[in-house]
């Protein structure tokens, strides 16, 4: 595979969410990953969807006889492995870090949970929403009427999780390079989502944040940041909030209303954003797009993930690229000289009898494991 992390092997241990994002994330970018499946697919499945691309997989079942030598054999090679269990589950299959950081010095352990190792709550099961939920982000995300929103699982598996296990693998890799040490990266999604709201704590702290929501500015309280309907039912965005892209908003929306010069004004906010509700609900959302789109105001339509694909900008960019016939977003960021592509997708075990046989494993050894149930 091209990219900038071409020779880097990893070993995923096979999950669901952030760890598979993880993986895919640093295939995409040109690592040699390899994919411990479940022999037996699981509630979700069992690999081969599109957040698999680009992985090589050998399929196990690891409670049965010779399991964890095959992963221990797979794990001395690797510059990473990336394992997404309850903490010490690993340690009761024999393949924790001590293990594997015993026979594989350089080998960066890279733990994704949502808890985190340790803390009174490691050890309790959760989802991407019990996660978020902890860190003060979700109870600013929604209408101050109702409950909080849960914004799909992007904030705490992908961005809180995912992403920030593939910044904390890269950054202990090149570390590793110079120290000949391996370490463990205990990845959690509370903690990660925590950093990414970092700059909210900051605003708290000097009072430009509030914690009622649809009160700031960036929670839907001010009427020159938020979303509206148009009068086909569809909806448009709204971001200008420099005075310079305000103004030019509203310019081009012909908006001579006196009362809208109180930008900052926040208790005139929501008789505002009453009036930009109408004034929007009268086009469409193309003919607002004819009237906004590319300027200066801070506008961009409201789409749909099939309208995302056919959108210009990422035709221009070619943004999404096709697997098997499935419409996904291309590889990021982009990098000038040592860009990534993706790899196709493979069923779970499509490369078990290879992946054996590179690590030495004879036919008969092959057999005898398919005899004992270890391999399909």
């Amino acid at each position: 595979m091209p990219g900038p992390l071409n020779g880097l092997r990893v070993l995923e241990l096979a999950g669901i969410g952030p760890g598979p994002f993880c993986a895919m994330m640093l295939a995409d970018l040109g690592a040699e990953v390899i994919r411990v499946d479940r022999k037996t697919a699981g509630f979700l499945g069992g690999g081969g969807t599109i957040i698999d691309r680009g992985r090589r997989s050998i399929a196990l079942d690891i409670k049965q006889p010779g399991a964890t030598d095959i992963v221990l054999d797979l794990a001395d090679s690797a510059d990473a492995l990336i394992e997404g269990f309850r903490p010490g589950v690993m340690e009761k299959l024999g393949l924790g870090p001590e293990v594997c950081l015993r026979r594989n010095p350089r080998l960066v352990y890279g733990r994704m949970t949502g808890w985190g190792q340790s803390g009174p709550l490691a050890h309790a099961a959760g989802h991407d929403l019990n996660y978020i939920a902890v860190t003060g982000a979700l109870h600013a995300m929604g209408h101050a009427d109702r409950p909080p929103a849960p914004p799909l699982h992007l904030l705490g598996d992908i961005g809180g999780g995912g992403m920030m296990l593939a910044l904390g693998i890269v950054s202990a890799v090149l570390e590793a390079r110079h120290s000949g040490k391996g370490q463990v990266v205990d990845a959690a999604i509370c903690d990660g989502v925590s950093t990414l709201a970092t700059a909210y704590h900051g605003m708290l702290a000097k009072g430009k944040w509030s914690l009622d929501r649809e009160a700031n500015m960036l929670d839907g309280g001010a009427p020159f940041y938020g979303c509206y309907a148009c009068a086909d039912g569809k909806f448009i965005s709204i971001g200008a909030i420099e005075p310079q892209f305000y103004a030019l908003l509203l310019k081009l929306c012909d908006i001579g209303d006196p009362d809208f010069q109180a930008q900052w004004d926040r208790e005139q906010w929501p008789a505002l954003r009453s009036k930009l509700e109408k004034l929007f609900a009268a086009k469409t959302r193309d003919q607002w797009c004819g009237l906004l789109e590319g300027t200066d105001a801070c506008f961009a339509p409201v789409l749909d993930f099939e309208e995302a694909r056919a959108h210009p900008h990422y035709q221009a960019r070619n943004g999404f690229v096709e697997t098997g016939g499935v419409s996904h977003p291309a590889p990021a960021p982009r990098f000038s000289r040592t860009q990534g592509e993706p790899g196709p997708v493979f069923p779970a075990g499509q490369h078990t009898e290879a992946l054996l046989a590179e690590l030495g494993r004879s036919a008969e050894d092959i057999a005898r494991l398919r005899q004992l149930g270890t391999i399909a």
